[in-house]
């Protein structure tokens, strides 16, 4: 039976560039719709955060407006109900070894932003699993992860890689790019990854040899999907 291990943010809010906090977590949909996929294959799934916290669901994920009307939301909300008690007690990230998967799955938010994206942790897990051929995805604002992947000569371990992730312009129409404190898109690219991303909103997957990257929430499904085609 394949396995894929899904790491969650742990925050439920995010820096501001002016020392406020936005309230945020893991985006609804870019975990449903994954965890479905992947349960319908016939998966064996795990769940992650740093230091096992309960993961905090981002309740503008929940909303209406962000799926598509409200029978699309309800059916994300329920879904998230029937899988909460794995989510209420998922394991120490700090415990786990990439190598036990065959797929490591990050969904977005704007969670990882602030503790994935300064996690030294989560940097040598996915740093491990690109090396021993484990599936790494990343979805959304989860490519954040990916910059704290450093190897013992300090070198990025996704340089050169081809990637696509939540975009400035995206970011910008969202509403929050004047007040981050970086762009996503801007970091990939200073640090070396061949970025390219769609039009905003728009479906959009990259997969370069054992990383598969998702721009935004519309993402969620079809980067699963193809994952599970990869295998």
């Amino acid at each position: 039976m394949p396995s894929v291990l899904f790491v969650l943010t742990g925050a439920d809010h995010w820096t501001l560039n002016d020392g406020t906090t936005h309230p945020t977590g893991f985006w609804a949909e870019e975990l449903a719709a994954p965890h479905r996929v992947f349960s319908q294959a016939g998966f064996y799934i795990s769940v992650a955060t740093p230091g096992g916290v309960t993961p905090t669901v981002d309740e503008a994920s929940l909303a209406a407006e962000a799926n598509g009307g409200q029978e699309q939301a309800d059916a994300i909300a329920s879904y998230l109900a029937s899988i909460d008690e794995t989510l209420k007690i998922p394991a120490r990230l700090e415990d786990t070894v990439a190598t036990s998967y065959d797929v490591v799955f990050y969904p977005g938010g704007h969670g990882p932003m602030e503790d994935l994206a300064v996690s030294e942790v989560s940097g040598r897990l996915l740093t491990t699993a690109l090396d021993s051929g484990t599936h790494v995805a990343v979805l959304c604002h989860a490519p954040a992860a990916l910059l704290p992947a450093r190897r013992e000569d300090g070198s990025w371990a996704f340089a050169g890689y081809r990637m696509t992730g939540f975009s400035n312009a995206e970011e910008t129409q969202a509403g929050l790019a004047s007040k981050a404190p970086w762009l996503l898109e801007d970091r990939l690219v200073a640090l070396g990854a061949d970025y390219a991303a769609a039009e905003p909103w728009a479906t959009h997957t990259v997969h370069d040899r054992n990383l598969h990257t998702g721009q935004n929430p519309a993402s969620s499904e079809q980067l699963a999907r193809e994952i599970v085609a990869a295998l």
